[in-house]
């Protein structure tokens, strides 16, 4: 398994919205609901300053159909 590094919210984001991912709505407190309109999938992020936990960003790189090796790309 490849070792993640530690991304912010807007390198996420970023390699979200290369996936093919859009915006789809606010969630409960800073957390952001994110949709691939091409496989149907959803993903939560969370909108904290600093760096996402690595348990957090495996969470939803699976959320979103991913391998990591994708996300990565």
């Amino acid at each position: 398994m490849t070792r993640l590094p530690e991304l912010t919210y807007c390198e996420v984001i970023s390699r979200l919205r290369r996936a093919g991912f859009v915006f789809d709505r606010q969630a409960k407190g800073s957390h952001e609901i994110w949709y691939n309109p091409a496989t149907r999938r959803r993903t939560t992020v969370p909108n904290h300053p600093g760096a996402i936990a690595r348990g957090t960003l495996r969470a939803i790189i699976r959320e979103a159909g991913l391998s990591v090796e994708e996300f990565l790309e």
